[in-house]
């Protein structure tokens, strides 16, 4: 499988001599939840659909559903606990399979290492520190992981729902891309974040192990503004690189902290929150989340967390959900009229709205509206041929 490269541009990805727009599935609980027969057909149905990625988390997702197929990845002690000492090798056979089989079909392994619920000094330990992984445990882990999956390069997802809030997590974190890079030097590695945050430790940002940024606009209802607004954020870091939103709101999630006001979200705010976030900065790729892939839903028990995020639907009936197709269908414009150089320009905008999304490239612009709206922009002595996509029914 070819490898993924960063664009001289510093702003998008490169494949082979073409570029290349990230189109990632989020399926954070397959390594646990997932039985073979069920991932071949994931597999097949997501290559179909034209995802060209999955990320995953490495060990397993603290918010998943109930599962038959769940492996410990290290072994159980007698309290329940794990033995850091002893990894399961059984567990990690497992996930190297299922990762070969993501490869055959051209589909990129994007691979958390360290969700925060496994790292000291995070938001999420603090509720439970059962999972955290010791100190001189972790660099035996990292290197484990690196070897293990070294032989597919995989875009390495260093952290997962983290806000470096300790510097004790920061030096977890650290020392992850650090050993990664180490060991799979041609590996592309980026963090994921908590929903809206962009202030990064200085040294994460000027690390010259991390590649990409990876944001994540939330499953807040009131707070979808942050899918441009964060995007704006990393745009204007000071050290410049490819952008992803890597977790936009899931189609089909319950608004967190919301539900009874909201409900769930839906394709057209799926559709908004990518293309408020292609326009404004973050044109390297997307993430699309469907609520019962995620965490991969079965019908087997209660799901613990459905008065947060609403009960996931089963996952047979999320993989069809509408919504994939519009995120498809922008990652087919944006190769169709060669996008990659497109650069936010909201400041054309006469009548200023900023739900509008606008960004200009070399001898184009492209403006998003999510309603029906007479839109002026400044455009000086040029002249444009224009031309309207009706995004909803494409």
């Amino acid at each position: 499988m070819e490898e993924i490269k960063i664009s001289d541009r510093k702003d998008n990805f490169i494949r082979g001599d073409k570029e290349f727009f990230y189109f990632a599935d989020t399926c954070w609980s397959a390594f646990t939840n997932i039985s073979m027969d069920e991932w071949k057909y994931y597999l097949n149905y997501r290559k179909m659909q034209g995802f060209n990625a999955i990320q995953i988390d490495i060990l397993p997702q603290w918010d998943r559903s109930k599962t038959d197929n769940y492996i410990d990845p290290f072994e159980v002690l007698r309290n329940g606990k794990w033995n850091f000492n002893k990894i399961n090798e059984k567990y990690f056979e497992r996930a190297v399979n299922m990762v070969e089989m993501m490869v055959e079909r051209d589909i990129i392994p994007a691979l958390v290492v360290l969700w925060c619920n496994y790292v000291s000094g995070t938001w999420l330990s603090k509720r439970d520190s059962s999972y955290v992984i010791p100190k001189e445990n972790l660099e035996d882990y990292l290197y484990y992981v690196a070897e293990r999956f070294k032989k597919y390069n995989p875009i390495f997802i260093i952290s997962g729902d983290t806000n470096f809030e300790t510097e004790e997590a920061i030096e977890y974190y650290l020392k992850a891309l650090r050993i990664v890079k180490e060991v799979v030097p041609k590996s592309l590695t980026t963090m994921h974040l908590c929903g809206g945050f962009w202030e990064l430790p200085e040294e994460i940002i000027k690390s010259p192990y991390y590649d990409f940024y990876m944001y994540q606009s939330c499953h807040f209802k009131d707070k979808q503004n942050w899918a441009y607004e964060v995007a704006q954020k990393f745009y204007n870091m000071p050290i410049k690189r490819p952008i992803v939103n890597g977790e936009p709101c899931y189609e089909g999630l319950g608004s967190i902290m919301s539900f009874n006001k909201y409900g769930r979200f839906t394709r057209s705010d799926v559709r908004k929150a990518i293309w408020q976030s292609l326009l404004s900065g973050a044109k390297a790729g997307v993430t699309y989340g469907a609520h019962g892939i995620w965490s991969w839903e079965k019908g087997i028990g209660e799901y613990e967390f459905s008065e947060a995020y609403g009960r996931p639907y089963d996952w047979r009936d999320a993989i069809k959900f509408p919504g994939v197709y519009d995120v498809s269908f922008a990652k087919w414009i944006f190769e169709k009229y060669k996008l990659f150089d497109i650069e936010p320009c909201n400041e054309i905008l006469v009548n200023d709205t900023s739900e509008i999304r606008i960004s200009k490239g070399k001898d184009k612009i492209v403006i998003y509206s999510p309603f029906n709206l007479d839109i002026k922009i400044k455009i000086g002595e040029d002249n444009y041929y224009w031309e309207g996509i009706e995004l909803e029914e494409r």
